[in-house]
Parts: structure tokens; C-alpha cells; sequence
């Protein structure tokens, strides 16, 4: 394992020899959401399946895709710290006036690549959370799961 998995967990080749935890920080109900903004063709252009191309992002990572998902905890940033680096994206919208002050229920929009985006449609509509294991050497680590 690099240093790289030591510090932050198990790569996707890795099994998990001993499950610690069964799951903690879980992110459910997770859909496509809408926006209006979308709505203005000359701010964004659909690409299909709910993905959108900013008009005013010259970059590869122009494409956006809007999610809405529960948390079982409020004051955690995981596992969507893990998800964004799972797919390679960012929040570029965090879309505060259509989030409640102290809720669990988010809606925030993503961006990339259409690779990365697309990529990211598999999460949509499954739970996801962090599960402490017991690697080879004895180590605990965390790991995303999405199930």
C-alpha cells in the first residue's frame, strides 16, 4: 500500500480484512436535482442525463450535474469530501438559497469533466458512507462505500 493509502485508507484493489464499523457519516436519498439557472440557454447547454455544459467555463471541467441528498449527521463534510475525490470533482455551487438553515437534506451542484461527471451518476440513488477496517498490517482505515 503507498503512502498515499496509509494515510487515507484502502485503494479500490484492496479487500478489507476486518470490518471495525458497520457505517457511520451516511449520505442517502441522494437524486438529481433541478436548478432554473439551467434553464438559460445561453448560460448553460444540456448535454442529457440531467448535465449541463457552462457556457462561461472554458475549461474541461465545464460540465455540471445538481445533486440533493440526506445526512445522517449535520456537521460532517464526509463522505462528500470522499465522493468528490472518488470522481475527480468540485461543488461549484453550494446553492444556499435553496438549502435549509440546520437540516440534513442538501442540494449542491457538482462539476468536472463529462468523464467525471457521468462517472458520478453512480452514486445517485444508492447510500453512501465511511466504515472504519482492519488492514494487513493491523492498521484501521476508513473507506467510502457505496452501496
Amino acid at each position: 500500500m503507498g503512502l498515499f493509502g496509509k494515510l487515507f485508507g484502502k485503494g479500490k484493489n484492496e479487500s478489507a480484512s476486518e470490518a471495525l464499523n458497520t457505517k457511520y457519516n451516511i449520505m442517502y436519498d441522494i437524486s438529481l436535482g433541478k436548478c432554473d439557472k439551467y434553464q438559460d440557454p445561453t448560460l448553460f447547454e444540456s448535454v442529457g442525463n440531467e448535465i449541463y455544459k457552462d457556457l462561461n467555463d472554458e475549461g474541461d471541467d465545464c460540465f455540471r450535474m445538481t445533486i440533493s441528498y440526506k445526512l445522517d449527521s449535520e456537521d460532517t463534510q464526509y463522505p462528500l469530501e470522499d465522493v468528490l475525490n472518488k470522481y475527480f470533482l468540485y461543488v461549484s455551487d453550494f446553492l444556499e438559497s435553496e438549502n435549509t438553515q440546520n437540516s440534513n437534506s442538501r442540494k449542491i451542484e457538482l462539476g468536472g469533466t463529462l468523464e467525471d461527471v457521468k462517472k458520478a451518476h453512480e452514486v445517485i440513488g444508492k447510500e453512501v458512507f465511511n466504515a472504519d477496517f482492519r488492514d494487513e498490517d493491523g492498521s484501521v482505515r476508513v473507506d467510502l462505500v457505496i452501496k
